[in-house]
Order: C-alpha cells, then sequence, then structure tokens
C-alpha cells in the first residue's frame, strides 16, 4: 500500500507543476497579447478621451456661439424690415476735368 501512495503523491506532485505551468503560459500568452493590442492601437494613431473631451466641448461651443448668432441675424433682419425705406439723395453736379489743350511729348 505504500507505493500506491507513493505513486499518487508523485501524481499529484506532476500535475500540481502542470497546473502551475500552464498558469504561467496563460499569464506570458496574456502580456503577449496585451503588448500586440497596444501597439496596434498605437499604430491607429486613435484620440484619447481627454483630446476627445476638448475637442468634443470645443464643438459644443462653437454650436452654441452659431445658434446665438442665428438669433441676432434673425433679429437684425426684423428690425431692418420694418425700418422705412430711405428716399434717395439728389445726386450731386459732377465736376467736369477742364483740359488745357497740351499734350504730353514722349
Amino acid at each position: 500500500m505504500q507505493t500506491r501512495n507513493r505513486f499518487f503523491d508523485d501524481l499529484a506532485k506532476v500535475a500540481n507543476s502542470a497546473a502551475g505551468t500552464v498558469a504561467g503560459m496563460k499569464d506570458e500568452v496574456e502580456q503577449m497579447v496585451r503588448s500586440r493590442v497596444e501597439n496596434f492601437i498605437g499604430d491607429m494613431n486613435l484620440v484619447t478621451r481627454e483630446e476627445f473631451e476638448v475637442a468634443k466641448a470645443i464643438a459644443v461651443k462653437a454650436r452654441e456661439e452659431q445658434e446665438r448668432l442665428e438669433k441676432r441675424i434673425v433679429k437684425l433682419e426684423a428690425k431692418l424690415s420694418t425700418q422705412k425705406p430711405k428716399t434717395k439723395r439728389a445726386k450731386a453736379p459732377t465736376k467736369k476735368s477742364s483740359t488745357t489743350g497740351k499734350t504730353k511729348k514722349s
């Protein structure tokens, strides 16, 4: 019976060692995959979250400014359309240039 216990002990040690090796391989594979994904994403020239948030804030601000200016234009156009058109002024007589009859020599 003693030989059987020793056999099972050795078998348990081998199984334990194999499980540790598999866990180590799993960690190594995860690290390799993580490294590859980071390199792939880095090569894609993506923006960071902070850069995206800044660009989004700029776009929102520009949109609000555009809406404000559109409202202002509508008000100014309404104000302009309610004003009476001004009458045309009489044209002032134009001065005629006098020529002295002298010609330039080339």
